[in-house]
C-alpha cells in the first residue's frame, strides 16, 4: 500500500513494510520509489517522525537518480521523429503538398506543407486545436462525479505551463496544461481529479488524498507514468 507525507511543498509518496528487523530504515531507489521498512512494533507516530526527519535526504536522493533518467530531446520536426498523442507513439511523417495540414494515418502524424520551415508551427498548433476539444471532453465526465459534493468548476481554460500539469484558482476555475494531450487517457484524468479534489480541499491534506484515492485507487501509478513520460 502506498502512503503519503507532506513536506513543505513536497509530497513524499512511500510503501511501509513491517519486519522482524530491530531498526526503521528508508531505500530510496533509482526509479525514485521510497520504501520504509519498519519494525513490527513500531508505532504510526514514530514512522512518521522519522520519514519527516529524512525527508531532506529522501528529496535529495530523488532529485539524484532523476538526473540519471532520459530526457526527451527538443524536437527538430523533421521526418522519423517520434511525437505522442494520447500516450501512442507516431511517427512524423512531412511530405510536400500545398494544404498545410496535419492528420494522423495509422503509425504516422502526418505534415503536409510548401514550406518545411512551418513544420513546428503548423504541429504545435494541431496540438492545441485537438487538446483544447479532448481535454474538455474527458473533463466532462469528471465534473459530473464530482457534483455529488457540491462543487463545480467555474471556467477550464489551457494555458501553457513551464512546471505544471494544472492548477486550481481561488475563484475554482482549473487550468490545464494542453501539453496533458500527449499523455494517456488516464493520466489527463488524474490531473483533472487533483484539481477537482482542490474544489472540496483546497490544501495537500490527508483528506485531501483521502479523497482523490477515493476518485481514483490507482492515481499513483498515472502520476508516476506522467512524471516518467514527459520527464
Amino acid at each position: 500500500m502506498i502512503h503519503q507525507l507532506e513536506f513543505g511543498s513536497e509530497t513524499i509518496l512511500y510503501s511501509l513494510e513491517y519486519s522482524d528487523r530491530k531498526t526503521l530504515g528508508i531505500t530510496v531507489t533509482p526509479l525514485m520509489e521510497v520504501v520504509v521498512k519498519a519494525p513490527v512494533h513500531a508505532t504510526k507516530d514514530k514512522i512518521l517522525q522519522t520519514i519527516r526527519n529524512k525527508a531532506p535526504w529522501i528529496i535529495k536522493q530523488k532529485a539524484f537518480f532523476l538526473t540519471f533518467h532520459p530526457k526527451l530531446p527538443e524536437k527538430k520536426y523533421l521526418s522519423g521523429e517520434t511525437h505522442y498523442y494520447l500516450g501512442r507513439q507516431y511517427r512524423l511523417k512531412v511530405i510536400q503538398g500545398n494544404s498545410g495540414s496535419v492528420k494522423l494515418s495509422g503509425k504516422y502524424l502526418i505534415v503536409s506543407t510548401t514550406n518545411k520551415d512551418k513544420v513546428e508551427i503548423l504541429v504545435k498548433d494541431w496540438y492545441v486545436k485537438h487538446a483544447k476539444i479532448k481535454l474538455l471532453q474527458i473533463s466532462e465526465s469528471l465534473i459530473l462525479q464530482f457534483q455529488k459534493y457540491g462543487v463545480k468548476p467555474s471556467e477550464i481554460i489551457l494555458r501553457n505551463m513551464v512546471s505544471r500539469w494544472g492548477s486550481c484558482t481561488p475563484t475554482g476555475k482549473i487550468i490545464l496544461n494542453p501539453e496533458l494531450i500527449k499523455a494517456p487517457k488516464r493520466c489527463i484524468e488524474y490531473v483533472i481529479i487533483h484539481e477537482l479534489c482542490h474544489l472540496v480541499h483546497h490544501d495537500h491534506t490527508s483528506k485531501f488524498f483521502d479523497l482523490q484515492t477515493k476518485e481514483m485507487p490507482d492515481w499513483q501509478k498515472w502520476k508516476m507514468k506522467l512524471e516518467q513520460m514527459m520527464a
